[in-house]
């Protein structure tokens, strides 16, 4: 799957039943960014995406690809601009668990007064067709954008095992010259229910050291997090230093050992918009290069 920006976005799909050898042509689906397919248990293949509208869409094949469905909608994105001229699409991102439960993680404002400043949030689907409400995962303040989702593929339900790593601004008002780039994580032991609280891994970068683009200044349009069945979490994330000799100095780092999946607390009378309670943030400087 990819899209082809050059022709609208176009969202294209070849298959291959002989281990990658050779592919069929691909077909244009959909149109929008960062299709992302999962597959179910039983072989049916989801693709979440962000559609040219500013929605998030999903459709499915049921025989291997060789056919798909219309797309169905997720959500809509209420999204913030992020400060600094930092690009940070609200692309989605996606996992299924041992159930075959389809998770998918975005970027928006809805949550924050005004739509000041994005929390990632989070939307499940028992087939990838009739998608739940959308539900808060941070709600530290700041701005949160760019999320990585990884969901424990032997764990499901109530018990299922997830991890979230992001980026973020403490001020979502800062200006070019003060925004300074942090990298968070959060997990959840209950399919999402609730979230440990923030743990910073990486920062602060400021927005200058970042790499300068057509579209902003950009730390990469992805985070990738997998976590081992029955352990830890592992996310993937770029890294911007200083630039030396002119030139940007970005890196890729993960986190030595793993990150622990970490239950949230569950009060009794559990919201799981506004007004859920959450321990303060704590700083754990573990990446390596």
């Amino acid at each position: 799957m990819f899209d082809d920006h050059a022709v609208a976005n176009a969202i294209r799909v070849a298959r291959s039943v002989d281990g990658g050898l050779s592919w069929t042509v691909a077909v244009t689906r959909a149109s929008g960014l960062g299709g992302q397919p999962v597959v179910r248990p039983n072989g049916t293949v989801v693709v979440p995406y962000l559609s040219n509208d500013g929605e998030i869409r999903s459709f499915r094949s049921r025989d291997g690809g060789a056919g798909w469905s219309e797309s169905t909608l997720v959500s809509r994105v209420e999204r913030h601009t992020p400060a600094g001229g930092l690009r940070a699409l609200p692309l989605p991102s996606a996992e299924t668990d041992a159930a075959g439960t389809v998770y998918v993680a975005w970027h928006d404002c809805r949550f924050q007064h005004g739509c000041a400043g994005n929390d990632i949030v989070l939307s499940t689907s028992a087939t990838g067709e009739r998608w739940g409400d959308v539900l808060r995962v941070t709600d530290d303040g700041g701005d949160h954008v760019i999320p990585g989702l990884g969901v424990d593929r032997a764990s499901k339900g109530e018990r299922a095992r997830l991890a979230v790593t992001y980026y973020r601004y403490a001020d979502a008002a800062c200006v070019p010259a003060t925004c300074r780039l942090t990298v968070g994580h959060t997990s959840s032991a209950n399919g999402g229910a609730s979230w440990s609280a923030p743990l910073e891994l990486h920062g602060p970068m400021a927005v200058g050291w970042l790499p300068v683009t057509g579209q902003g200044r950009t730390v990469g349009d992805y985070i990738s997090v997998s976590v081992v069945p029955g352990g830890d979490a592992f996310p993937v994330f770029a890294v911007a230093a200083p630039p030396a000799d002119g030139l940007p100095d970005v890196r890729t780092h993960t986190v030595t050992g793993g990150l622990p999946i970490v239950p949230g607390p569950a009060p009794p009378g559990l919201d799981r918009g506004r007004g859920r309670r959450r321990r303060a943030a704590t700083r754990a400087p573990l990446t390596a290069r």
